[in-house]
């Protein structure tokens, strides 16, 4: 990169980013911006999985002044036929579809990969795309399994990757304000932290073997992962609750507001897990549990539970997601937003943070998509200018790791001894052949 060029891109970063978080300004479109910027300035980037979460989050970085979408890459043509229809809508260069997210690592002029394919993709996408010298927005969770998320962090160091993880929250100001005060004291020491999931998901039936739609590559979708036969109440969201591709609610929705505890508790591995649940409100081909309780003690006499409930909706301190956090001298309450409450011990409500941006908690694929532009932007500056993640790869995996061993000790019917220092399961042969997991022949070489 040239002086001149550094120094275009130092002046036009702010400005982008302000535009970005501000709204486009009267008479100027999401191009207009971009055509100022220049299209030599912007990061690259390739999306692989386009057809819920993947195109939002994509049009989101397509939003960008200082972000442009080269590659749709997924193996629904229907959906990657979709999202270009929508980037294109919103920048001046219509991205190019691959069925193959690698042929897009191919192209050097691609600077990023947004990771937002089923769970059994996430680490080895991350770690293939960091192999071909790229950088990665990597949704939650970071990984199917321990030993990926493990594997995934030491790839973004021995490629000097910036590798992001989708907590949107650790980049929301009022969030970053109230861990701020609850390290502060604001309700004494925090020793106990709750969060919670609550839903209303129906019955996924019993699905039937039948022929693969024309217009799915169910080979490449299952990729890494053993094969199965296609069943026709798998693909697209119900994967989440099969073990062989998905993790469950605890994964899918847990992985947010453990990271938030994890994050106010000032823990990293646990020193002791259990767990219980499992499938009890339908008699169908779901595995993973509909209702789960976590348990997780830390080395710094603190305590932590997540519970969720995917089939009953009933929520608790008001919100369906959340997180609390019990102190020597009250409570502080995250809810699903960029707000919080603090009571003191007499369940008074002494203080009140609320965020003038609006979250749709039932919006499955992008709930809080302003809020998620400074997360983005705290990406572009990392790559750009070296500003440390707000998530990055490493605290991904531990708070990732925290809901696998929940998982380890739910299906392995074991409380777990960890050792604080690793976060690795001890002297429990039966738990530990949920570390890892088994291949499709020839796939398991893509991470070594």
């Amino acid at each position: 990169m040239t002086n001149k060029r550094r120094s275009f891109i130092k002046k036009t970063t702010l400005g982008a980013s302000a535009v970005a978080v501000g709204g486009v300004l009267p008479g100027f479109s999401a191009k207009s911006y971009a055509n100022i910027l220049g299209s030599n300035e912007r990061l690259k980037v390739a999306v692989m999985g386009v057809n819920s979460r993947g195109h939002a989050v994509g049009s989101n970085f397509a939003k960008q002044p200082n972000c442009e979408v080269l590659y749709s890459c997924d193996v629904d043509s229907r959906a990657s036929e979709k999202f270009i229809g929508s980037i294109t809508k919103i920048q001046d260069r219509k991205p190019k579809h691959v069925t193959d997210f690698r042929k897009a690592l191919e192209d050097k002029d691609v600077d990023i990969l947004i990771v937002a394919a089923p769970d059994h993709w996430h680490a080895p996408a991350a770690i293939m795309a960091c192999k071909a010298g790229k950088h990665v927005y990597l949704e939650k969770p970071a990984s199917h399994n321990p030993q990926e998320g493990e594997l995934a962090v030491a790839a973004a160091k021995k490629y000097n990757r910036v590798v992001q993880m989708g907590n949107q929250r650790r980049s929301w100001p009022n969030v970053i304000t109230a861990i701020a005060e609850l390290k502060n004291g604001i309700i004494g020491r925090p020793y106990f932290a709750k969060s919670w999931y609550t839903n209303n998901r129906p019955s996924i039936g019993t699905g039937k073997v039948s022929e693969v739609p024309s217009w799915l590559d169910y080979d490449l979708w299952q990729g890494p992962a053993p094969r199965e036969a296609f069943r026709d109440n798998i693909v697209h969201y119900n994967w989440h609750w099969f073990w062989n591709w998905g993790t469950g609610e605890a994964l899918n929705n847990g992985t947010h507001f453990v990271d938030l505890a994890r994050w106010g508790l000032g823990v990293e591995y646990p020193t002791k897990v259990s767990s219980n649940g499992g499938r009890y409100r339908y008699e169908d081909d779901w595995e993973t549990p509909d209702t789960q309780v976590i348990n997780l003690e830390f080395p710094n006499n603190t305590l932590m539970t997540w519970e969720g409930r995917s089939c009953n909706g009933r929520s608790v301190e008001g919100v369906g997601v959340g997180v609390v956090f019990y102190g020597e001298d009250g409570a502080m309450v995250i809810e699903g937003g960029n707000s919080y409450k603090v009571y003191d011990l007499n369940n008074k409500l002494i203080k009140e943070v609320s965020g003038s941006r609006q979250i749709g908690t039932g919006n499955l694929s992008d709930p809080s998509q302003d809020l998620d532009v400074l997360h983005i932007q705290n990406l572009f500056d990392a790559i750009r200018k070296g500003t440390p993640l707000n998530s990055d790869i490493i605290g991904g995996h531990q708070s990732t790791l925290l809901v696998q061993l929940g998982n380890i000790a739910l299906r392995a019917n074991s409380t777990l001894d960890i050792d604080p220092q690793t976060g690795h399961i001890l002297n429990n042969k039966g738990a530990m052949k949920y570390w890892r997991r088994a291949y499709e022949p020839g796939w398991e070489k893509m991470l070594s």
